[in-house]
């Protein structure tokens, strides 16, 4: 992270509240969407903290975690609500271990502000890096 960062705290959870978190992150940074199979049916937008500033406050008792395959990624949604709440697992395109937050889950987040980028995650074209525009769901 650069000098000029600017780290925040942010709280935020799923609709019926069951489920609460908080993550310090930089928001000033581009959030990301991604165009695979499970992100596309999901359409979340996310944001990466550190694994270490990101903590489970209430309802860790509340959560289902969702992996497609044998994946070492998984999905974490409130059994109750069904609310996408973030995101854990390793890729090391992303660092490796990584956090990713669902920023429509945030508390008083107006995505609509925030700068978006997109990942070609479908055809596992990582090494791409983001761009600016959606990729194509078909190649």
């Amino acid at each position: 992270m650069s000098k000029d960062s600017k780290l925040m705290h942010y709280t935020g959870g799923c609709l019926c509240g069951a489920v609460r978190f908080e993550a310090e992150m930089d928001l000033s940074e581009p959030v990301s969407r991604c165009n695979c199979s499970i992100c596309t049916k999901v359409g979340g937008t996310q944001a990466y903290p550190k694994p270490s500033a990101f903590r489970i406050t209430a309802g860790a008792e509340h959560l289902g975690e969702f992996r497609k395959g044998s994946s070492p990624n998984f999905r974490s949604f409130c059994k109750h609500c069904g609310i996408h709440c973030f995101s854990a697992g390793f890729v090391e395109e992303l660092g490796g271990e990584f956090r990713s937050v669902n920023i429509q889950c945030l508390d008083d987040i107006d995505p609509g502000e925030l700068k978006v980028v997109y990942w070609d995650g479908r055809h596992d074209n990582w090494e791409a890096g983001t761009r600016d525009r959606p990729w194509p769901i078909r190649s």
